[in-house]
């Protein structure tokens, strides 16, 4: 009898392909909703401002990103807690906290940003009153996660991950220069300005992000008490080669898929925008109205309703880890597969954060300053986070023989140090 963890599909699922979507779950819904839209705003602003010379960066991020999100993933997959509840059980109640509270603040915010996209692209496609659109989308979000069984809710995040294909479509509409393009993937150029720094910072800051984190680790969780055949690899080691197989292949194709709509994103953008002098985008709504007499009303439309898909995918995601992260943080009962009367705190904050998102596009509070905020919280937040889990990840009395170590360790690190850089830099910015 094998006791090897049952991370495979039930056996009622057959063909190959079916098979591969169903070791797809955390790492692929956690790459697509980096492609939100506020994140859709920066790569549009990056391939508008800087052209196809910006691609190598998407080409650098990858296996940074890839490798902290693995070990988010292999942290909770481990020890059955997320990052929150590790951190409450083995570091001091103060950085527990901090880190918590300013988590909160940065997806409330972002969540905000999100909305107002996503009622500006709606206003664009159809007209209408935009300001009824932002509470629409985020009740949508707030009863689909609150009321869908966790299984049919995980199911369709994958689903809503096909809209960030759309990107994909626009390139065939605008008729990319393959070579020109290609060339910048491969190779650097580096033409030292304020709006290069201020353009990488923003996408290191949208493609490594610690909601991220968070929310991957507590899918591994959720994926254990939702499926009685797993167990915290502490307690069930044998079951480790499996779970750290699918953690891996899993990881690796949603960053490949975020890091492949984004490079989308700035072809089309560098094509279009750049190449008729349109050097600023604020917004993704902006770079889909940017996009109408440029590349046709075809292009115009996929790139709107993009926003809404991608939309739909993380503004649940955002308020998801934030009330993972305040759950575990006070030892509440929290878990999407848990039933709301069963977790009232967990799914109160979790619509907490959605509402006060909507608050945020009904103020006089600029939607574009307000992303800026994010950036400069996420960056605070991601250098401690991302350094305790490498920290937490090579102890053994919280791993225990499963610490992370070798390349992915060397991976880790050097997505901390690249981080840590871009805090300093940004910091740097301020009194320059």
């Amino acid at each position: 009898m094998t006791t090897l963890e049952k991370d495979e599909p039930t056996p009622s699922i057959t063909g190959s392909a079916k098979r591969v979507l169903g070791r797809l779950g955390p790492g692929l819904v956690t790459g697509a909703s980096d492609d939100d839209p506020s994140g859709i705003g920066t790569y549009s602003q990056a391939g508008a401002q800087l052209g196809f010379t910006i691609g190598w960066m998407m080409l650098l991020t990858y296996p940074l990103m890839a490798a902290i999100q693995e070990i988010s993933a292999r942290i909770g997959r481990t020890t059955g807690h997320g990052i929150a509840g590790n951190l409450c059980r083995h570091y001091p109640n103060w950085l527990l906290q901090f880190v918590v509270a300013l988590l909160f603040i940065a997806n409330t915010i972002n969540i905000g940003a999100d909305l107002s996209a996503m009622a500006d692209a709606t206003e664009l496609l159809v007209g209408g009153p935009s300001i009824l659109y932002a509470p629409g989308f985020a009740t949508i979000c707030v009863l689909g996660i609150v009321f869908m069984r966790y299984d049919r809710y995980e199911r369709l995040l994958k689903w809503l991950t096909l809209s960030l294909f759309s990107y994909v479509a626009v390139l065939f509409a605008v008729h990319v220069p393959w070579d020109e393009a290609l060339t910048g993937v491969l190779i650097p150029h580096i033409t030292w300005s304020n709006g290069l720094f201020t353009t990488l910072l923003a996408i290191l800051g949208t493609t490594i992000s610690p909601y991220l984190f968070f929310w991957q680790a507590s899918q591994e969780v959720e994926d254990v008490h939702a499926n009685h055949q797993r167990k915290p690899l502490l307690r069930a080691p044998s079951q480790a080669v499996d779970a750290f197989s699918r953690i891996r292949a899993d990881t690796l194709t949603g960053m490949a898929i975020s890091n492949i709509i984004a490079l989308a994103i700035i072809f089309a953008t560098a094509e279009t925008l750049n190449k008729a002098g349109i050097t600023n985008i604020e917004t993704s709504a902006q770079a889909a109205e940017a996009l109408r007499p440029l590349a046709g009303n075809f292009a115009f439309a996929i790139f709107a309703l993009g926003i809404l898909g991608t939309g739909l995918l993380a503004v649940p995601i955002l308020a998801g880890s934030a009330a993972y992260a305040i759950g575990e943080a006070w030892r509440w009962p929290v878990g999407l597969s848990r039933q709301p009367k069963k977790a009232i705190a967990f799914y109160s904050t979790l619509a907490a954060s959605s509402g006060l998102g909507v608050a945020i596009t009904w103020s006089p509070i600029d939607p574009i300053k307000a992303l800026y905020w994010t950036a400069v919280i996420n960056g605070v937040i991601a250098v401690p986070v991302m350094t305790v889990m490498m920290l937490m990840s090579a102890q053994s009395k919280v791993m225990g023989k499963f610490i992370i170590k070798g390349w992915l360790r060397w991976l880790g690190w050097a997505s901390t140090l690249t981080m840590g850089t871009c805090l300093v830099g940004m910091v740097f910015g301020w009194f320059v």
